[in-house]
């Protein structure tokens, strides 16, 4: 917990933009898979914990139960916002309130409210990772996620564990390493096999189909986008609620991810019109059912500039102008890197291929003017 309380201090003090991104190096292959096979380790009880104090007293450093519980909801609080919002508007705010945590954890405290709290410190945690994923800090996403990984294992709580894992898996694939997207995946779905919910399963296969995408296997692909919508018919059926940080892998996400694995499949093939086909109408679902989800608009974005990209695909040019404009207007609300680069990439292959349509070059000005480059993240 030293470790995550030090480098949350020194982002919190030394975040101007790319300072630990540039301070911290990416680590890809065996330097990363190898280290994170270890949180299958069961960590041993530690000896001689003391119960938990009664409700009406509380010694220094203990925490009673109602602040727990604000813990927690806070946690839940900035997960809420990060969808609304990006990671951009309150990165600092969980890093501020992670470090916070970590300081508490360096405090007496009883057995239980000592496991709780390596929890909310391994959700803070992959959250700031998210976050900073989300505007463009990689190195420091990774370590992060990496640091999540030890408290969620400090925690006792696998299914969380596998939950970091997959983000770490999502940002391996945006950086071009679908291998090592596919190792983590592997990890996570072997250390939370026996304990994962329905929902939280489905979501590990459809990212073990985007990762077999990006690496060209169709068969292993379409063989994981199966297995993700029938795991995935299986979550109402899960006599237990799912914790917070999985109920955003809703029916939406799940037409999105696996749209977006045929989607790559097309890429990868040479822009394979079969595939294009085959994620256009789950793409399509994906779009009409974020529309209506206001708490996710950063996802909505995301899946509308999918969407241009497999019109693009599909030689329609047209209908892909008009769906990057529409996520371009969402775009100026959230605070994410991400789907910037997104755009502009998806406006490049519109330039590329259909450089003199009129829509091309409208939309191509318009980026200009409303996303410049220089458009910084906090």
């Amino acid at each position: 917990m030293a470790l995550l309380s030090e480098f949350s201090r020194s982002d919190l003090m030394l975040a101007r933009r790319g300072f630990l991104g540039t301070s911290l190096a990416l680590s890809a292959g065996p330097s990363l898979i190898e280290p994170m096979q270890r949180w299958l380790v069961p960590t041993p009880p530690s000896p001689g914990q003391d119960p938990e104090p009664a409700p009406t007293t509380r010694a220094r450093g203990r925490l009673s139960k109602p602040e727990l519980d604000l813990l927690e909801a806070t946690t839940v609080m900035f997960r809420r916002w990060d969808a609304q919002c990006g990671g951009g508007l309150r990165r600092k705010a969980v890093v501020g309130q992670l470090h916070e945590v970590t300081d508490l954890l360096q405090e007496p405290q009883s057995g239980p409210t000592r496991t709780k709290l390596f929890k909310v410190a391994a959700e803070l945690a992959e959250l700031a990772g998210w976050m900073s994923y989300d505007i463009g800090l990689q190195p420091t996403a990774q370590k992060y996620f990496v640091l999540a990984l030890h408290a969620a294992k400090e925690a006792g709580d696998r299914p969380l564990g596998s939950y970091i894992l997959s983000s770490m898996s999502r940002q391996m694939i945006h950086l071009g390493r679908p291998e090592d997207a596919l190792e983590l995946i592997h990890l996570a779905q072997y250390g939370s096999r026996d304990c994962a919910s329905p929902r939280t399963q489905a979501m590990l296969y459809a990212m073990e189909a985007r990762a077999y995408a990006n690496m060209g296997q169709p068969g292993r692909c379409k063989r994981a986008v199966r297995m993700a919508e029938d795991t995935f018919a299986e979550a109402d059926e899960w006599d237990e609620p799912d914790p917070d940080w999985i109920r955003f892998f809703s029916e939406a996400e799940l037409y999105g991810e696996n749209s977006h694995s045929f989607r790559d499949l097309a890429y990868v093939a040479g822009r394979s019109p079969t595939y294009a086909s085959l994620a256009e109408p789950l793409m399509r679902r994906a779009v009409e059912l974020f529309a209506d989800d206001h708490e996710h608009q950063r996802s909505y974005a995301l899946n509308l500039i999918g969407m241009a990209t497999v019109h693009l695909l599909r030689r329609e040019p047209e209908q892909s102008t008009s769906l990057v404009t529409e996520a371009m207007g969402i775009a100026k609300k959230v605070r994410s890197e991400r789907v910037n680069t997104r755009i502009r990439k998806t406006v490049d292959t519109a330039v590329r291929d259909f450089g003199d349509l009129a829509e091309v070059v409208d939309l191509t000005e318009r980026l200009a003017g409303e996303l410049p480059e220089s458009a910084e993240a906090v």
